[in-house]
């Protein structure tokens, strides 16, 4: 992790948007729109990515698959920090990076001694919107490791550059 926000980058090109949360996110994670909820003044609802089962175009059928990159950020409005997650409700903060930006990105690692190098690619992990490494299947790889990291048995954020929809 490089610094102690989810955005590195100086000055960000992205957008940014406020929303609804659905579960218990932590800042990091890649967020997806919940389509069975309209929208309360004017803020959707947003849960984790891969949370909606993938029907008729919707959702998310498998890890990497190409979705809309909307990055979880940390509740400052309340002074939280990005290692506390939001509860079910919140108003909550998302951006959606341009590539080339650097972000703080949560990789799931169930405690089997992961390790990444500069350069790896990340998918986005189906179910808890998490970034871990990419394999063959993956239809979009949008982070890149820029930080070596080793033995992680527990989550942790990664230090990362957006490479975009590729």
């Amino acid at each position: 992790m490089k610094g102690t926000k989810i955005i590195v980058s100086d000055q960000p090109k992205g957008v940014f948007k406020e929303c609804k949360i659905v579960g218990t996110p932590k800042p990091g994670t890649v967020m997806e729109i919940d389509p069975e909820v309209d929208p309360v003044a004017g803020a959707f609802s947003w849960q984790a990515y891969g949370t909606q089962a993938a029907s008729t175009g919707r959702g998310v059928g498998a890890d990497g698959d190409r979705k809309v990159i909307a990055v979880l950020l940390e509740n400052k409005h309340e002074g939280k920090t990005y290692a506390d997650a939001y509860a079910a409700g919140d108003r909550g903060y998302l951006y959606f990076p341009v590539a080339g930006e650097e972000l703080n990105m949560i990789a799931n690692v169930a405690g089997t001694g992961e390790s990444y190098v500069i350069g790896d690619e990340f998918m986005i992990d189906d179910g808890t919107g998490y970034i871990i490494e990419a394999d063959s299947d993956a239809e979009a790889q949008p982070f890149i490791c820029l930080e070596a990291q080793s033995a992680l048995t527990a989550d942790t954020w990664i230090w990362c550059l957006f490479a975009g929809h590729h």
